[in-house]
């Protein structure tokens, strides 16, 4: 089992909180994705293992043009892939588009939503509005696509607990299959950012962050959805298999400019650089920096990913992953914190209690070698 990651970097606009690699307009797009499937024949034998999940992410996916991505999904709807996700934006979502997922291979759409209040999504720089977002809704549903995820994010600027629920109890009533909220931090080199710093607006304070965390994971449990990720809620049978991949150590392939791969070893990181990326698969140089991970480093990250699941970490895979003294200093290090409910211990499983999830990263950076 093997997932790919492919990186579309073009969008309409940036959104102000965005620090992905991205690009405000559509600039050689064909070479572009000629560039990709290029670098997919350079690099496909890095995988192993069947490919079950491709995720096309950005960037701005749903912009591509129908020509553009049936060259991708050509290649990459095999009938081993059982999840074909890409992301799209509401304002992008017609029932022509729709009808041409639907006939592609691709079988899940995630909708960056964000919030659904218009004066929220304008204060980020999204160009869509709520009605458009509902609206995107429908038009998947009417068209045959039901695995669709919605993103909000919490913490915006004018965002209030009230306005919160009212987003997160909307979307809920929509009854999606999966939803992912994004607690929302101030990037480096972001718009929003800029203006923290310029003191042009106030980030909000971690009193009001955690009422909404506690609403959220409140009201998401009675609407039926189960929170198996710090920032991702699924209905039973639908959580996302291939960003689970991240967080269960499954090798991937990420393939664009500014795409991470893992190999279960080594770390590959292309460089975020349109140009350079179209010019180095054009003449088949090669285009990422190795990162040839120390056994710490691979435990390290062992913990930190599975740590943010609700199953936790199985201290008997642990165990046969990394060896026994290593398992044991783990379990010394959390031991305080199971005592003081961080943690939480179910037979040789370690997890996070979920009223800790949102300030896990203090007792993290406690537990990592």
């Amino acid at each position: 089992m093997a997932g790919v990651y492919i990186h579309i970097p073009f969008c309409h606009s940036k959104c102000a909180y965005c620090d992905f690699y991205s690009i405000p307009r559509q600039e050689a797009v064909s070479d572009y994705v000629y560039a990709l499937l290029k670098e997919w024949d350079a690099r496909h034998n890095e995988l192993t293992d069947p490919i079950t999940t491709v995720y096309l992410g950005g960037g701005t996916p749903s912009l591509l043009s129908p020509a553009m991505l049936s060259a991708i999904t050509s290649v990459f709807a095999t009938p081993d892939v059982k999840e074909f996700t890409i992301e799209a934006n509401p304002e992008d979502i017609t029932e022509q588009w729709a009808e041409h997922i639907i006939g592609s291979g691709i079988n899940r759409v995630s909708l960056g939503i964000q919030s659904l209040i218009d004066r929220e999504l304008s204060a980020v720089g999204r160009r869509h509005t709520a009605a458009e977002a509902v609206k995107a809704i429908e038009t998947l549903r009417k068209t045959g696509i039901t695995e669709i995820s919605g993103d909000l994010i919490y913490g915006l600027p004018e965002q209030t607990v009230d306005t919160w629920r009212y987003s997160l109890d909307t979307l809920a009533a929509l009854g999606l299959p999966h939803i992912s909220a994004y607690s929302l931090s101030y990037e480096e080199g972001t718009r929003l950012h800029a203006r923290l710093l310029a003191g042009k607006l106030q980030e909000t304070d971690e009193d009001t962050v955690a009422a909404m965390y506690e609403y959220m994971t409140r009201t998401l449990d009675s609407a039926g959805y189960e929170h198996y990720e710090i920032s991702n809620f699924a209905k039973p049978g639908h959580r996302a298999q291939h960003n689970s991949s991240y967080w269960h150590f499954i090798p991937y392939l990420g393939l664009g400019p500014g795409a991470h791969s893992f190999d279960g070893k080594i770390r590959r990181v292309n460089k975020a650089d349109l140009r350079g990326y179209i010019s180095a698969m054009t003449t088949g140089s090669i285009f990422f920096t190795e990162e040839d991970e120390s056994p710490a480093d691979l435990l390290n990250d062992y913990i930190i990913t599975g740590l943010r699941t609700m199953e936790g970490i199985d201290l008997n895979n642990m165990a046969a992953k990394f060896g026994q003294r290593q398992t044991v200093g783990f379990m010394n290090r959390c031991r305080p914190y199971i005592r003081n409910g961080s943690l939480t211990e179910h037979g040789t499983r370690i997890c996070f209690d979920e009223a800790s999830w949102l300030v896990s990263d203090g007792v993290l950076r406690e537990l990592i070698y």
